[in-house]
């Protein structure tokens, strides 16, 4: 069996390990979604079929 690895010390790891801490675990990040991806999901998957179309009309 091989020896385990040292493990390397690391500044920026022990820095944010002293301010969670201190301070606490940072809040879970909030994405606010673009106008673009809201008008994108408003609309229809799918294109509407001949089927359809000629149903629509005869109604």
């Amino acid at each position: 069996m091989s020896r385990a690895k040292k493990e390397v010390f690391s500044v920026t790891k022990a820095v944010k390990s002293n301010a969670r801490d201190r301070v606490g675990t940072p809040p879970p990040e909030v994405v606010i979604p673009d106008e673009k991806t809201r008008a994108a999901r408003r609309t229809s998957k799918h294109k509407v079929t001949l089927q359809k179309l000629l149903q629509r009309e005869d109604a």
